[in-house]
């Protein structure tokens, strides 16, 4: 990511009060001006590198031959997976990382990890200590909740399941969210 000149910054700075200003009131969104195009793209590039989410990883694993070119990582308990896990998944606990990676994952295979949702930072833990260890890894945002809330396929101790769609998370009648 590029840091940008004084200039620049003063720049940025006066559109954002000229915005400002021109609402007659302290806008609270542009308080803070929007980074410069160049920094905003590389910024989003950047996040884009490191994460991947429930719907995008859904449609690699339905797409093809069955082999999505990745590895789906569930860093959470026993008691966790037996609830609901994403079928495929490796179930690999944060805590055991190390001592099992290297028994149940390919370093030339990339690696998605999640854990219960946006609340959890467990994924980010895992993918933290893969990445450590030299695999090529991202976190797969939502977690298992949003993959049941957009109405995917998950296993449990007691066979597979399926919940309708949560029509604040994805598109009820609809395969694609168009993002």
């Amino acid at each position: 990511m590029s840091i940008t000149t004084t200039a620049e910054n003063a720049t940025t700075v006066e559109n954002a009060t000229s915005a400002v200003s021109s609402v007659g009131a302290v806008n609270p969104v542009l308080r803070v001006a929007p980074a410069a195009p160049a920094e905003a793209a590389a910024y989003f590039a950047v996040s884009l590198a490191f994460h991947a989410d429930v719907s995008d990883v859904a449609a690699a694993l339905a797409a093809g031959d069955g082999d999505p070119g990745f590895v789906v990582v569930d860093s959470r308990s026993t008691e966790s997976w037996d609830q609901g896990h994403l079928p495929g998944a490796v179930h690999l606990p944060t805590a055991l990382i190390p001592e099992q990676a290297a028994r149940l994952l390919d370093k030339a295979v990339p690696v998605v990890t999640y854990c219960w949702g946006p609340g959890c930072n467990g994924a980010t833990r895992a993918a933290l200590a893969l990445a450590q260890l030299g695999y090529q890894v991202k976190e797969m945002l939502g977690g298992f909740e949003y993959w049941v809330r957009e109405g995917f396929e998950f296993e449990t101790w007691e066979g597979r399941d399926r919940r309708d769609t949560d029509a604040l998370t994805a598109p009820v009648d609809a395969t694609d969210c168009g993002c």
